[in-house]
């Protein structure tokens, strides 16, 4: 900055130097021609009436007189030979000053300079003239003054122009000083606060000066600054609220351009497609975007410009999401097609709500009108006769505590997946020894095992301990031994593994029995559903296990997951935390 402020008062000041050295030096030229005029005519009447004098004198001799008597500094010469010379006597001069003299006299040639002019060398003024009209002096006479007024006032001139300059400096600086606060540093500083605003910085603030137009330009300046930055102060709230709005609207919000690129996308929409906003933002939709029910969507809209509504299926892991797409043409005020918005709405658990209510009614009455025809057929066969005999009677008894005991199954899962489902329902939370746990539940499955010859291992990386409910994780590791060896076919094998995976417990079964079909993998935790209904319904299972299962793990802030081959084997994934924590 104070470099910036001494360069137009250095230029000012070279300026003005160069100015007062150019006028010293025309003065000085100007006054030592004047002086030089003075004494050349001075000189040339003395030099008459000298003429005048030597017209009558008788030699040598008188030169002297007259140079006394004048008081002027005369030299003879005669031919190239000096003849008279009183330049010592009259006049003081220093051992260069004589050598210049006489330099001067012996190569001067009268013949060649004009006549009755005189010359100012070094300070030395010379008027040399020819005598040829006296008998006894013959030859030229140089009248020789030394002129110091010149060099005195020369040096005069110089020191009053110096003493101008300083003065000038001291006046130019106060005064520069004062323009530039004035004057200069207020519209310097509007000027970079004019480059800032341009650069998006709307807190920098001018200096406000007092005087004129530029008083008012800062001025103008700072409520041009204060203007703009409460318009981005208002601009960045709403654009906060907007964001915060699209970021936590319960459905995904997708924005394309008029080219099909995508500009937008929420929060919403990556936790339903599972990305990052890299994979989407810039990219064509039709690449960023796998759905072709989507990709209908946003060509129909393109095409109408009307809006439109798809629905479609996305299969995530172990379970199946149903989405609708809503799509709308974006047109501005000036009726410009600027692109496509498009809305996510998640309508799974719409979906999962009709069709359970759906499949509660109808595998209810299926599951329970099966038990119940075969107690009410084979208890109307027995009062119809059949009761006399002791065999068939005692067939038809055991069938009859067999249905029963399946519809107390059905029931008691009923109520314990309705247990479940409400919000009232408490895990009873206490320490577990997953190792005890697992030691405990073997022997009770170890019967249906020997049953089909399967072998049940286990493997502890070490004793996991965590906080849970033992009596359902208990009743959810069953479960799963139960369906593994079912599902196995004989001589197989059951494996129940424990590991710690950061901060959960691993619990995972394992068998190589007839697994799952991929396709019916995302419904096998549905209530009733049966991958092999027959084979199901027959061992006894009332197709509410899984159901089950996956509410205690879910109740227990865990997840769960399935790999399966089909007829290789099947592995389910239990994640729980060790730490329980509450809602």
């Amino acid at each position: 900055m104070r470099k910036q402020v001494s360069r137009p008062f250095l230029s000012y000041s070279i300026l003005a130097i160069i100015l007062m050295m150019g006028l010293g030096i025309v003065l000085a030229q100007l006054t030592k021609n004047f002086i030089v005029d003075i004494i050349e005519e001075r000189v040339k009447n003395d030099a008459h009436y000298l003429v005048d004098l030597l017209d009558n004198a008788d030699g040598v001799s008188q030169l002297e007189h007259i140079s006394d008597k004048l008081n002027i500094a005369l030299v003879y010469k005669q031919d190239a030979d000096v003849v008279f010379d009183t330049t010592d006597d009259v006049l003081d001069l220093s051992e260069k000053e004589r050598e210049s003299v006489q330099q001067f006299v012996q190569s001067y040639d009268l013949s060649l300079s004009p006549m009755n002019k005189g010359q100012l060398k070094n300070n030395i003024f010379y008027f040399p003239f020819q005598i040829n009209d006296n008998d006894e002096l013959s030859g030229t006479i140089f009248m020789i003054i030394k002129v110091n007024a010149v060099t005195d006032i020369t040096k005069h001139i110089w020191l009053i122009i110096g003493i101008t300059v300083f003065i000038g400096i001291l006046v130019m600086a106060t005064l520069g000083r004062s323009i530039f606060e004035k004057y200069i540093k207020p519209i310097r500083s509007a000027a970079r606060v004019a480059d800032e605003l341009a650069q998006g910085n709307y807190r920098a603030r001018t200096y406000e000066g007092n005087f004129g137009e530029a008083a008012q330009l800062t001025s103008s300046i700072n409520v041009l600054a204060r203007n703009l930055q409460e318009m981005s102060m208002v601009q960045e709230m709403q654009n906060d609220r907007l964001e915060a709005v699209i970021n936590n609207m319960g459905n995904g919000l997708v924005l394309i351009d008029e080219k099909g690129y995508v500009n937008l996308v929420n929060k919403a929409f990556l936790d339903s497609f599972k990305g990052e906003y890299n994979d989407y933002l810039g990219h064509l939709y039709y690449q960023a975007i796998q759905e072709e029910e989507v990709h209908k969507a946003v060509k129909e809209v393109f095409m109408t410009e009307q809006h439109v509504r798809h629905s479609f299926t996305r299969r995530l892991q172990i379970e199946r999401r149903f989405l609708e797409v809503l799509g709308a043409p974006i047109i501005n005020e000036s009726y410009e097609w600027k692109g496509v918005v498009l809305v996510f709405h998640d309508i799974t658990e719409l979906k999962n709500l009709e069709q359970t209510r759906k499949d509660f009614v109808a595998n209810v009455s299926h599951e329970l009108r099966t038990p119940i025809t075969s107690i009410r057929g084979f208890s109307e066969t027995l009062l119809d006769g059949a009761m006399q005999d002791e065999a068939l009677r005692e067939q038809f008894i055991n069938i009859i505590l067999k249905e029963s005991q399946r519809l107390q199954s059905l029931i008691h899962d009923l109520l314990e997946l309705s247990k479940l489902e409400k919000e009232e329902f408490q895990l009873n939370i206490e320490p577990i020894s997953i190792r005890a746990m697992i030691n405990d539940i073997i022997p009770i499955v170890e019967q249906q095992a020997d049953e089909k010859e399967i072998t049940i291992h286990t493997h502890f990386e070490e004793d996991v301990l965590m906080e849970g409910d033992a009596a359902r994780l208990k009743q959810v590791v069953m479960n799963l031994l139960g369906n593994a060896i079912h599902y196995s076919h004989p001589r197989g094998s059951v494996t129940v593994s424990i590991k710690k995976h950061q901060a959960d417990v691993h619990i995972m079964v394992e068998d190589n029995g007839v697994g799952i079909p991929e396709e019916e993998v995302p419904r096998i935790f549905e209530r009733f559903y049966r991958v092999d209904k027959a084979r199901s319904r027959n061992s006894g299972g009332t197709g509410l296990g899984l159901a089950i299962v996956k509410h205690i793990v879910e109740a227990h802030h865990g997840t769960i997951k399935v790999d399966s081959v089909y007829e290789k084997g099947t592995t389910f994934h239990i994640f729980i935390p060790m730490k329980f924590t509450l809602n």
